[in-house]
């Protein structure tokens, strides 16, 4: 590569005022862009070319361009800048080296801008690719724009660049629009004969069949008043602007982003068969790295480099989208009609073009600059009565090949999606590998059904694969589709509609009336189209669950405590459809599975306490049940003794005291009426066994022996179905070399 230019560098060809958008009288204005060029270096061979590192005049969008607006740059164009701010050099940055479109007129070709933010120094070097015919083209230079600052109108733009005032009747202006070139939108010379285009596109001698006659030229700007025509109340000499099947999405207009419109004097073109049969999407192949407020300076600085720098009549795009999802108003001529853009060639005259800002060849657009082109492609074909999900056939305007390697000639029939990308029409990356590859979803976003509809949730409780619920219901779901292209939602029981909502909503309630339900979710796409999530059986009951046994509560073994006395309370519940679970609300609080039917707990001794229960089923029906005890100690001196027992004091025993005997047939005798009784002892690895008798009648030979000392140990338990009067005796056996039996009273429950 030969050296670069050195020193400061020369700004070449500089226009714009550099003003704020704020006019003389203090009122918001266009805001007017500088455009700034130097020079590159060429090599002898012709193979590189460079800009060797400089300072310059800030700067926030840079290109490189060339002399002919046809010839194409096969190897790499990188450029770095110096960021305004922080002082530091950015990495080098590769600019698409074909800006892929173009028109007649158009005065030099050149790469895609690229969006750098403030910069004030630049350095660029160029390849051709290192094949011996791969010169570089004539005239490169570098071309920056300062895209300017200030206020912008907050009026909304003309829609086009036409008289406000009845057009002089010796203009004889049609009812139909000029035909135009197919692939460029610029009007068609009056001169029959045929001519090539700057683009290199050629322009027929005379309209194609069921194209409009020419007619005579519409006033130029100068033929206009001052003030801009009306878009709500276009002349007659407007194609029309039909009503769309979709909803128009909010668009900031030219005056919003604060559009010059002294430099682009032209009247807009239209499509010659005044329909809209395909979008076609791009990306702007620069920089991701702007802000959200950003965003209208970015599109200032395309329209200053498309129409200052490349000599195109106005920004190629019909639309440019933002990353944040801000969609602006591209071609003028009015966003509800048929304009004539320059950014598909050889396909301009049946499309509009949608371009979002930034590249997306690793990464794919945001789900807001997704979701914003979708809606201005549903809205544009919908329109015309085009499916977003269908095709059509194009008629090719010029010669051509795509970046797929297919050719084709002018005129030939092509068909291509109705939402397609640039790379589809022309040889170049664009809209990048990961754009490229989301346009199925954007398709689907645009043209429904709803996609990737799932119920989420059901406010009632779930046994298995059913819902459970008294009556009332809340159903939440989820679409991938974004919901700004959602008509409604109807919440479906038994297939029939319940509640209509709109598409922004998540949820939606019922109340069902008693009986098993099938329950769905239908989305209606803006288009039309609907589609119903998967159905659930929800079943809708009021039938309480009930107690068959109610709270009943008996003696478990366990240590004794006159404030802790174990127990065993039981229950039965059941429910005649699903019974979900079971809680103690009193005297303590506890939830059990509904198989549960039993649990272990204290009790205060002569205390009555009424235990509480709650069955839910699982539509959250309820039924409750209590019963009310009271364990009662009876000490070992109420007991009727015979044979020797002696009394052992202890803070340990129960009542600080205790019989203790080694006696063999000593006995202790209590009398109770109650429904549960336990033998409450002291144990230790010397201590010996006992005889148990129930009513007279023995029951149980009892070993006290445990290896670890015990106090107040309830060791023996026995419960009846009912309440009646019983007596326990228990009878020392003396058994060899440990007959010492301790016992420390007796518990029952009344």
């Amino acid at each position: 590569m030969v050296a670069g230019l050195s020193g400061v560098l020369v700004f070449q060809g500089v226009t714009g005022s550099g003003d704020d958008g704020v006019t003389a009288d203090g009122k918001s204005g266009p805001v007017k862009a500088d455009t700034r060029s130097a020079e590159l270096q060429t090599s002898a061979d012709g193979h590189s070319a460079s800009l060797a590192q400089r300072d310059t005049e800030p700067f926030s969008m840079l290109g490189v361009t060339w002399t002919r607006p046809d010839a194409r740059i096969k190897g790499t164009v990188e450029a770095r800048t110096r960021s305004a701010e922080s002082g530091t050099w950015s990495s080098w940055l590769r600019l698409d080296g074909d800006s892929g479109e173009g028109e007649s007129g158009a005065e030099r070709g050149g790469t895609e801008p690229a969006w750098v933010g403030p910069s004030n120094g630049v350095q660029v070097r160029i390849t051709s690719g290192g094949t011996s015919t791969g010169k570089l083209p004539a005239g490169l230079r570098l071309d920056m724009v300062d895209p300017g600052k200030g206020k912008v109108s907050a009026i909304e733009p003309a829609a086009f660049a036409l008289a406000d005032e009845t057009p002089d009747p010796s203009q004889s202006p049609s009812s139909e629009p000029a035909p135009s070139d197919p692939a460029t939108g610029e009007p068609i010379p009056p001169d029959p004969a045929p001519s090539e285009s700057a683009s290199g596109e050629p322009a027929p001698a005379e309209p194609t069949p069921g194209e409009p006659a020419p007619s005579d030229p519409a006033p130029s700007p100068s033929d206009a008043s001052p003030a801009p025509t009306d878009s709500s109340s276009p002349p007659a000499t407007l194609p029309p602007a039909p009503p769309s099947t979709m909803p128009q999405p909010p668009v900031k207009s030219r005056a919003e982003w604060g559009a010059d419109e002294s430099i682009s004097p032209e009247d807009p073109g239209y499509l010659p068969g005044g329909k809209v049969k395909a979008v076609v999407v791009h990306h702007t192949a620069e920089s991701n790295n702007y802000t959200c407020a950003d965003g209208p300076a970015v599109v200032r600085g395309i329209y200053a480099y498309h129409v200052k720098t490349l000599g195109w009549k106005d920004v190629g795009y019909n639309f440019l989208v933002d990353k944040c999802g801000v969609a602006y108003e591209g071609r003028k001529g009015g966003i509800d009609r048929p304009v004539m853009g320059a950014h598909a060639y050889g396909f301009n005259s049946e499309t509009a073009g949608i371009s979002v800002l930034g590249t997306y060849t690793d990464v794919a657009p945001s789900q807001a600059a997704m979701t914003t082109v979708a809606r201005i492609a549903a809205w544009k074909l919908g329109q015309y009565g085009v499916d977003p999900n269908g095709t059509t056939t194009l008629t090719a305007g010029a010669d051509g090949t795509n970046y797929f390697g297919k050719s084709w000639k002018q005129g030939t029939q092509m068909s291509f999606p109705t939402i397609h990308g640039h790379r589809d029409g022309y040889n170049t990356q664009c809209p990048g590998n990961s754009f490229y590859a989301q346009l199925p979803t954007l398709r689907s976003w645009a043209g429904g059904p709803v996609a990737g509809l799932t119920v989420k949730s059901v406010s009632a409780a779930k046994s298995g694969t059913t819902y459970y619920t008294k009556s009332a219901v809340t159903v939440s779901w989820s679409a991938t589709t974004p919901s700004s292209l959602i008509k409604q939602y109807e919440l479906l029981v038994d297939g029939k509609p319940v509640a209509t909502v709109a598409g922004s909503a998540t949820s939606a309630s019922t109340n069902l009336a008693l009986g098993s339900h099938s329950v769905a979710v239908r989305a209606t796409h803006y288009s039309g189209r609907t589609s119903t999530s998967a159905a659930g059986t929800v079943v809708a009951e009021a039938t309480a669950p009930s107690f068959t046994t109610k709270p009943t509560l008996s003696l478990r073994a366990g240590t004794v405590n006159t404030t802790a006395v174990p127990v065993t309370l039981s229950w039965k519940a059941t429910d005649n459809v699903a019974l979900k679970e079971v809680r103690l609300t009193a005297p303590a609080t506890g939830t059990y599975a509904a198989t549960t039917t039993s649990a272990g707990l204290t009790a205060k001794s002569g205390v009555a306490t009424a235990w509480n229960m709650t069955a839910y089923d699982i539509a959250g029906n309820t039924g409750t049940a209590t019963g009310s005890f009271t364990p009662v100690i009876l000490q070992e001196s109420a007991a009727t003794k015979s044979g020797t027992w002696s009394t052992k004091s202890s803070t340990s025993y129960l009542g600080g005291a205790s019989y203790s005997s080694g006696t063999k047939n000593a006995s202790l005798t209590w009398t109770f009426t109650g429904r549960s009784a336990a033998w409450v002892v002291s144990r230790a690895a010397t201590s010996g066994q006992a005889y148990v008798y129930v009513d007279g009648v023995k029951v149980s030979t009892v070993d006290l022996k445990s290896t670890t000392t015990k106090f107040r140990d309830a060791i023996w338990t026995k419960t009846w179905s009912t309440s009646a009067k019983h007596t326990v005796k228990i009878v020392v056996v003396g058994t060899s070399g440990r007959p010492t039996v301790t016992t420390d009273g007796l518990v029952y429950i009344k």
